[in-house]
């Protein structure tokens, strides 16, 4: 219950400070241009490549707003869960690392008010969550009282992802545990092809991440708990190693 209450209110603190910044709507558009004219120049493909994969069909596209709406938080929460029932040690270090990402990622929110491709005209795409639903936003930034539309940079939708898939394939055994890394790969694809992010969103968060790692220190093999009945990832026989 601790923990629960411990990191439900850190999330509240975030959620709350992503507000300080949800009226910047000057800033957040120049700040979009910016960001698209850098990922020009570095030569990185247009968002729009994986947004016309989506739009081949309702269905793929639909299950793509589906996954961006729910698997994000309700993942994070079970893996989080999930360690700390069965591997405690590793829950510490991985609460603290999502924390500083987390953390970081509401501060360059607020020193970075950034609108989303699918708010920009000159990006050519559209809003697929508000065409095909389901949606998580309101149908503008000024009439959404429970977002901020303009915290796209970093994406805590990816760096929570790699998070999870690091973690697992850290305390898992399995051959198999590798295949975490799709989770973060498709978490890639849809945050792009719905136009909730930039390739930039991703890489910094990726960036936050690695430095999360570093200043917060694994634990060692003798730190491991829980050692029975571990879940070796996707595909494992019986998901026990």
């Amino acid at each position: 219950m601790r923990e629960l209450l411990l990191v439900t209110a850190l999330f509240a603190v975030y959620k709350a400070g992503r507000t300080l910044s949800a009226d910047r709507t000057g800033d957040a558009f120049r700040n979009a241009e910016w960001i698209r004219h850098a990922e020009r120049a570095l030569h990185l493909p247009g968002e729009s490549v994986v947004q016309g994969l989506l739009l081949y069909g309702d269905t793929l596209v639909r299950a793509a707003n589906t996954y961006y709406a729910a698997v994000h938080f309700p993942a994070t929460a079970l893996f989080l869960v999930w360690l700390h029932l069965r591997r405690p040690a590793h829950y510490l270090w991985a609460r603290r690392v999502l924390t500083l990402l987390t953390g970081a990622a509401l501060a360059l929110h607020l020193a970075l008010p950034l609108a989303p491709p699918r708010m920009l005209h000159s990006a050519g795409l559209i809003d697929t969550a508000q065409v095909y639903g389901p949606s998580v936003y309101g149908a503008s930034p000024a009439a959404d009282t429970t977002a901020n539309q303009f915290a796209a940079m970093p994406s805590l939708h990816f760096g929570w992802a790699l998070m999870l898939a690091l973690g697992m394939i850290a305390v898992t055994r399995s051959r198999w545990r590798t295949l975490w890394l799709l989770h973060p790969l498709v978490t890639l694809l849809v945050i792009v092809g719905t136009a909730n992010h930039y390739w930039l969103d991703s890489v910094v968060a990726a960036v936050l991440l690695g430095a999360a790692l570093l200043l917060v220190p694994r634990p060692g093999p003798g730190d491991a708990m829980g050692a029975v009945g571990v879940v070796g990832g996707p595909g494992s026989v019986g998901g026990v190693r």
